[in-house]
């Protein structure tokens, strides 16, 4: 996991979970970044950034414009 890029990815994508109305995910994600911070522990992190792409790629299904594929392709970067 590249911190650097996460820093600067995961405020647009907790802004796009709200967005596609998945608040809950929105708020444990940023929760989880927040304690990775503190604690330098990736479990929480990475569990909920799975379930983000996978929300971002439900979503994508739906509506291709939904969720802009450079967000996701950014974040599978950051996570990398």
């Amino acid at each position: 996991m590249n911190v650097e890029k996460m820093e600067k990815v995961i405020p647009s994508v907790v802004e796009k979970l709200e967005k596609i109305k998945q608040t809950e995910l929105a708020s444990e994600l940023s929760w989880c970044w927040v304690s990775f911070k503190n604690d330098s522990n990736p479990v929480g992190l990475i569990e909920k950034s799975g379930k983000a792409l996978a929300a971002f790629a439900e979503a994508r299904e739906k509506n291709a414009k939904a969720v802009a594929k450079k967000l996701v392709e950014d974040f599978e970067k950051a996570l990398a």
